[in-house]
């Protein structure tokens, strides 16, 4: 009886293992096999690997079908001292991320290149940094990945009330 009840366990934790970090993912690149839908972005995020002294939040709302927006704003000492503007929006068969920095009257552009039901991943290969964004769902918490040739910026979320 022994044997069975571990290899129950061992089947059990292998399970969830595949749930949250071997994500099964399709291979295929904007095809209609995958769900066109980010509504795993929605809610309000707080970045957990922030530098001591500044919280990062994200929040993100579903305008429709076509459109999510997000806001992402950095504070320290109560100040926000960083603030973008995010659109996930799709258009003519192609979704793209537009990133708007408060500072800048430039609006930049990200072409979607692939996607699964939980990740997504623009490019943008005109620009020195960043290249590429990259956001995926591991779990409950939301990740990203901001990257340039050299550099890579990771983004560690949770979800807040």
């Amino acid at each position: 009886m022994r044997p069975i009840l571990n290899f129950t366990v061992v089947l059990f934790v292998a399970f969830l293992f595949t749930m949250c970090d071997g994500k099964q993912k399709n291979e295929t690149k904007n095809t209609t096999s995958v769900t066109e839908n980010f509504d795993w972005l929605l809610g309000k995020w707080k970045r957990v690997n922030e530098q001591k002294g500044k919280e990062t939040f994200e929040n993100w709302e579903k305008i429709n079908p076509n459109q999510y927006n997000g806001i992402g704003f950095t504070m320290q000492n109560k100040d926000t001292v960083s603030q973008e503007q995010m659109t996930l929006v799709k258009s003519d068969g192609v979704w793209r991320l537009m990133v708007k920095i408060l500072q800048e009257k430039e609006i930049t552009t990200f072409e979607m290149t692939e996607f699964t039901d939980e990740e997504f991943a623009c490019n943008n290969d005109t620009l020195d940094f960043p290249k590429q964004i990259r956001y995926w769902k591991d779990c409950e918490n939301l990740k990203a990945i901001v990257a340039g040739d050299s550099l890579k910026i990771l983004f560690e979320f949770e979800k807040i009330k």
